[in-house]
């Protein structure tokens, strides 16, 4: 196949995964608004633990932004907490944040953002031939010339969630590096798996401020989850919540979720300071703006989430708790192919279901396999969205940027 056949090829092939057409320009917004007009300072705050700060309900996930102005207008309507990653767009989503933030005082707003460290076997969450702490630091010193800031206000060591991990000498060794030359104010984890198991050593720690855990109504551990989140809350860390709207849709053809409820639902629990939502559109922001000035969930929204019923769905949320790994032949990292499928279907984010997809080996294991024998909790069919999400990996990086 020549070379234009095949990237043409490519590019139908993604008319598939999302409905999104991946096609020079096709991801960014047109942004020809103007700020909100009901722009406020005045949103309901809660404190983020011994940091001190205190944040609105929800803080702006900018992995989906794709406009310095929808960051701007954010701003402006009152979310002074912005979360980034050098993983979002390799770094061009931290860019993005400082041009939206470039000029403000800065006091005025409080920037986080998350640094994967290299090395990681990502299905056990631990380093087998070790961690390197200067290379990381050098990582980190990386996101502050995007941003063009001095510090951030937020450092979150992701991916945490054995105690080895989160406890790593040479993890802490870094951190504390960053935090003691005024490159970050306070430390943090995030976490999308043994989340449990994290919270409670980061916060025996002594060292992590504030914690980033995957919590939704969708949960099937809620009393041993809120455990854990009050007990990290007993020490003085702050909990801000993400992956609260479990997968964005109800299954792949995108049948609409009710956000809203499930927002409120995360934010009835006090424990949680604030939740971190992905915003990509003037239409969200102003949702969410209104959303924190009423938490009261009305009957209809209750009978929308149906959380007993909900449990009963596959969805698209993946709770990562790894049970699938082992029953896999192939010892494929099924939690990870799993991920990307909701940011590619759910979230509809396919830059962000590309780079995760790429920290999967894989070459069509699943083609041996006359029966898949992994069992999925949630019940997923496995291996066709394998198959389905796979096809991410023949994609070239220069299409998923264009």
């Amino acid at each position: 196949m020549k070379a234009d056949n095949r990237r043409e090829f490519l590019k139908k092939s993604l008319l598939g995964i999302s409905g999104v057409a991946l096609v020079p320009g096709s991801l960014k917004l047109n942004i020809a608004k103007p700020l909100l007009e009901t722009a406020t300072s005045e949103l309901p705050v809660r404190l983020l633990g011994k940091s001190g700060l205190k944040t609105p309900l929800i803080s702006m996930g900018t992995s989906d932004a794709t406009s310095s102005g929808l960051i701007r207008s954010a701003y402006e309507s009152g979310i002074k907490l912005f979360f980034s990653a050098t993983y979002y767009g390799e770094g061009n989503n931290e860019k993005l944040v400082g041009e939206g933030l470039k000029g403000l005082p800065r006091d005025s707003f409080i920037i986080g953002t998350a640094v994967p460290p290299d090395g990681m076997d990502m299905k056990t969450g631990t380093f087998p031939n070790g961690f390197d702490a200067n290379a990381y630091i050098k990582k980190a010193e990386g996101s502050l010339k995007r941003f063009g800031l001095d510090y951030v206000d937020v450092f979150l060591f992701p991916y945490a969630g054995k105690k080895e991990t989160v406890l790593n000498e040479g993890v802490l060794k870094a951190l504390a590096q960053l935090k003691k030359q005024g490159k970050t104010r306070f430390l943090g984890i995030a976490s999308h798996s043994d989340t449990e198991e994290a919270l409670k050593a980061a916060a025996d720690s002594g060292v992590y401020d504030i914690a980033m855990p995957a919590y939704n109504f969708k949960a099937k551990n809620k009393e041993s989850m809120n455990a854990a989140i009050a007990y990290a809350v007993k020490t003085g860390m702050g909990i801000v919540a993400m992956k609260t709207t479990a997968g964005g849709a109800r299954d792949k053809s995108g049948t609409p979720l009710n956000i809203s409820a499930a927002l409120k639902w995360v934010l009835q629990n006090e424990n949680v300071s604030s939740i971190v939502s992905g915003m990509s559109s003037f239409e969200q922001l102003q949702n969410n703006i209104a959303l924190m000035n009423n938490l009261k969930m009305t009957e209809q929204e209750l009978k929308d989430l149906n959380i007993t019923g909900q449990l009963s769905e596959p969805g698209l949320y993946c709770h990562q708790c790894k049970k699938c790994v082992p029953d896999c032949p192939h010892n494929l990292d099924i939690p990870t192919m799993m991920r990307s499928y909701m940011y590619a279907y759910g979230y509809k984010n396919i830059k962000q279901a590309w780079h995760t997809m790429a920290e999967v080996k894989y070459s069509n294991q699943c083609d041996n396999c006359k029966i898949c024998t992994v069992n999925c909790t949630a019940s997923f069919d496995i291996r066709n969205k394998i198959k389905d999400i796979t096809r991410l990996k023949d994609v070239p990086a220069d299409l998923i940027q264009a």
